[in-house]
C-alpha cells in the first residue's frame, strides 16, 4: 500500500516538474518574442539577457539559503566551474549557430542532439537503451523535422559553431545529472552554486557577443517602461525553467529530456498559430501528429523497460542468495571433511 503511495506521489512530481518546464519555456520563448523582435521592443542582446536570467536565479538561490528553505552541500569549485563553461558554450553556440545558419539547418543540428547524447551517455556512463526506445526516438526526430526544417543552407563557421553548440548542450545536460547523482545534491541547491559563476561570466562577456552577432552595443539601447517589464517577465521565468530543467533532468535521463523536450517545439508552433498569427501549414500538423505519436511510444517504451528491470532485479538478486547459500554449505561441509581428517591423522 506504501510502495504504491510512493509511487503515484512521485509520478505526480515528475508530471509537476515536466509540466513547470513546459509551461516555463513555452512561456518565456513567448516572452522573449515580443521583447527582442522588430515588430516588439527590438531588444537583440540574447547573451546579455541569458546574464540577467542567471543573475536573477542566483538571487532566488542566495535568498533561499539565507531563510534556510534548501540547505548548501559542498561541491568542489573546479567542477562548478567546468560545468558554468560548459554551459555558456553551449548558450553562446546556440546563438553564434543560429546566426550563422539558416533556421532549417539550425533545426537539424537541435534534433541532432538526443543521438549525440545518447551515444555520449554511452560512452560515458555504458548506457544500453532498447529497440523500442531506439525506434521512438527516430519517430520524434522525423516528426518534429517534417515541423520545424525548412531550407538547409551550410556554410563552414555555422557548421562549427553548430557543432561545439551540440557537443556542449548535450554534455551539459549529461553533467546535470551526474552531478546530482555524484555529490547527493538538489537540483535547485547545484543551480544555486552554478548560477553565480554564469551570470558573473555572462554579463562580463555577453555584451561583446551580442555586439559580434548584430553590431549594437547594449549601452546604445534605449530602454523603455515595456521593454524593462519584459525583461523582468522573462527573467521571473527564467527561474522557473532552469529549476524545472534541473529537476527534470535529476528525475529522467538527458534523453528523456531532450526527447520529451520536443513537445516544446510543438506547443511553441501552436501559440505562435494562435497569438502571431504564424502560418501553420498542413506539413507542421502532419509534424506535429507524427512528433507526438513518438513521444507516446518513447513513454511507453521507457515504461517498459522499468517494468522489465524490476521484475529481473528481484530475480537475479534471490538466485544469487541461493548460490551463496550453497557455496556457504560447501565450505562448512569442505571444513568438516577435513577436521575429521586431520583428527584420523593426528590419531
Amino acid at each position: 500500500m506504501e510502495q504504491s503511495e510512493k509511487k503515484s506521489s512521485g509520478a505526480v512530481s515528475d508530471v509537476g516538474a515536466w509540466g513547470m518546464n513546459v509551461i516555463s519555456s513555452v512561456g518565456i520563448i513567448m516572452a522573449n518574442k515580443q521583447l527582442m523582435s522588430s515588430t516588439g521592443y527590438a531588444f537583440s542582446f540574447a547573451t546579455t539577457l541569458t546574464g540577467f536570467h542567471f543573475a536573477v536565479t542566483a538571487l532566488v538561490g542566495l535568498v533561499s539559503n539565507a531563510t534556510g528553505y534548501s540547505a548548501s552541500k559542498h561541491v568542489p569549485l573546479w567542477e562548478l566551474l567546468w560545468f558554468s563553461i560548459v554551459a555558456n558554450m553551449s548558450i553562446t553556440g546556440m546563438n553564434l549557430s543560429l546566426m550563422l545558419n539558416s533556421v532549417g539547418f539550425y533545426q537539424i543540428s537541435k534534433l541532432s542532439m538526443i543521438p549525440v547524447v545518447c551515444v555520449m551517455e554511452w560512452i560515458l556512463h555504458n548506457k544500453h537503451y532498447s529497440r523500442e526506445v531506439k525506434i521512438s526516438v527516430i519517430v520524434v526526430v522525423i516528426g518534429v523535422g517534417v515541423c520545424t526544417v525548412t531550407d538547409v543552407k551550410v556554410n563552414l563557421k555555422g557548421f562549427i559553431c553548430s557543432c561545439v553548440a551540440v557537443l556542449s548542450t548535450s554534455l551539459q545536460q549529461i553533467t546535470i545529472g551526474s552531478l546530482q547523482k555524484k555529490y547527493s545534491i538538489g537540483s535547485f541547491e547545484l543551480l544555486s552554486k552554478t548560477a553565480p559563476i554564469q551570470a558573473l561570466s555572462l554579463l562580463i562577456f555577453g555584451p561583446f557577443i551580442d555586439y559580434y552577432l548584430n553590431g549594437k552595443f547594449i549601452t546604445n539601447y534605449k530602454m523603455s517602461s515595456g521593454a524593462i517589464l519584459f525583461i523582468l517577465l522573462s527573467c521571473s521565468l527564467a527561474v522557473f525553467c532552469n529549476v524545472s530543467q534541473y529537476l527534470c533532468i535529476g528525475r529522467f535521463s538527458a534523453v528523456s529530456f531532450q526527447v520529451l523536450g520536443h513537445m516544446k517545439t510543438v506547443c511553441v508552433l501552436t501559440l505562435g498559430w494562435l497569438l502571431f498569427d504564424s502560418e501553420l501549414t498542413f506539413k507542421n500538423i502532419m509534424g506535429m501528429i507524427i512528433a507526438v505519436v513518438g513521444m507516446v511510444i518513447y513513454s511507453w517504451a521507457v515504461e517498459v523497460e522499468k517494468q522489465s528491470n524490476t521484475k529481473t532485479l528481484p530475480h537475479v538478486k534471490n538466485s544469487l542468495t541461493e548460490e551463496e547459500i550453497r557455496l556457504l554449505k560447501d565450505g562448512l561441509d569442505n571444513s568438516a571433511v577435513k577436521d575429521v581428517e586431520l583428527g584420523e591423522s593426528k590419531g
